[in-house]
């Protein structure tokens, strides 16, 4: 080889060895350094963070999909409250989107035009008055009832509510201690979150508040949202499953003008996955509760339309409803649910102000 041609090469190889040798000693100790560092500063809210649901046009639950991408049954997990702000929009779209309304009125005349309407008329026709654009959907109450969700916090909520009937259903008393060791270590930050989710799911599913019985909040009870003494739809066998169907009844008898058929009733709660003659994985023969134990708890009327050729069915409330909530009750209960306030259906608040002076006017007579 020329002897200038050796020159060059014993120069480059010098400036690969000076070039090289400090990127091999600084370069991966520094990297491994600096993500050591961030590991350690991120690890107090790790848990809490993460990538956002794929489910961006609502808060629906949606079926069982597989794994996360992470691999982990449990990765994605968000308590944030961007997420947290996020959810509740979306929830508040789909409670007041005009196409996601209650199921459309089954056939036959209108509750104020029947020759047996003995309801007072000037209040169904308040009621019935703009019922199309006032019906509040069942959408969002929807998204509870899904037994699959690919939210881990959701989940975690949706155990912490089993855990809680069960709790309920034997009289013991609920601790903030009990329901701490049902969430695994690494979720007990997001704890709040949980709490606030289970409580949603308690209000929809079973028409019941989870309230703090002291300033410590260490222990909580359950109470009914529409003001039913515990004594009430609350006691007894299948308790939380009849308070549950019982707010659902009520609230569609109010929503169709003091009255609603049989078929209305099975297509509302067929909107909720509750279907007549087919057990139900919560409320278990919801026939049996809303035709049977309601009507001998006298919280609704369950009785033939009159001169109805075939035989007709329709629910009202019953004494019992009556004397024990109200109209206003319901319908701040539903607004609640879809994210919404009463003022905004109109004419369905126009009637329960109607029950509240009506109310008044017997309570001085």
């Amino acid at each position: 080889m020329p002897r200038g041609q050796k020159s060059k090469l014993r120069s480059r190889e010098k400036r690969r060895e000076t070039h090289g040798q400090p990127q091999d000693l600084t370069g991966p100790q520094v990297t491994a350094e600096k993500e050591e560092e961030s590991r350690s500063s991120s690890s107090s809210s790790a848990v809490c963070r993460g990538a956002r649901r794929r489910s961006s046009d609502s808060s629906v639950p949606q079926e069982s999909q597989g794994t996360s991408p992470t691999g982990s049954p449990d990765a994605g997990v968000s308590c944030s409250k961007s997420d947290v702000a996020a959810k509740g929009q979306d929830e508040k779209s789909l409670g007041t989107s005009p196409d996601a309304s209650v199921p459309p009125e089954t056939q036959g005349a209108s509750p104020t035009g029947s020759p047996d309407a003995d309801v007072s008329g000037s209040k169904s026709d308040v009621a019935a008055k703009g019922q199309e654009e006032e019906s509040i959907s069942p959408s969002v109450r929807t998204a509870f009832f899904t037994t699959t969700d690919r939210d881990p916090l959701n989940r975690k909520a949706s155990k912490m509510v089993q855990f809680l009937q069960e709790k309920f259903e034997k009289k013991e008393s609920i601790l903030k201690a009990d329901m701490l060791r049902r969430v695994r270590r690494q979720y007990k930050p997001c704890f709040p979150e949980i709490l606030k989710r289970t409580s949603e799911r308690l209000a929809v599913v079973f028409g019941v508040e989870l309230k703090e019985m002291d300033s410590s909040g260490e222990s909580y009870t359950l109470v009914s949202k529409l003001g039913l003494p515990s004594e009430g739809s609350l006691s007894g066998d299948n308790a939380l499953p009849k308070s549950g169907l019982l707010m659902s009844l009520l609230s569609l008898i109010f929503m169709k003008g003091n009255r609603a058929t049989e078929e209305e009733v099975w297509e509302f709660l067929g909107e909720l996955r509750i279907y007549d003659g087919i057990l139900h994985s919560i409320y278990g023969d919801a026939r049996k509760i809303i035709t049977e134990d309601l009507v001998q708890d006298k919280y609704v009327v369950y009785r033939r339309v009159r001169n109805s050729d075939p035989p007709r069915y329709e629910f009202l409330w019953g004494p019992r409803a009556h004397a024990e909530t109200t109209k206003m009750r319901v319908l701040r209960v539903l607004a609640e649910i879809n994210k919404s306030s009463p003022g905004l259906y109109p004419h369905l608040y126009e009637d329960a102000l109607i029950d509240e002076v009506e109310r008044a006017l017997r309570l001085r007579a």
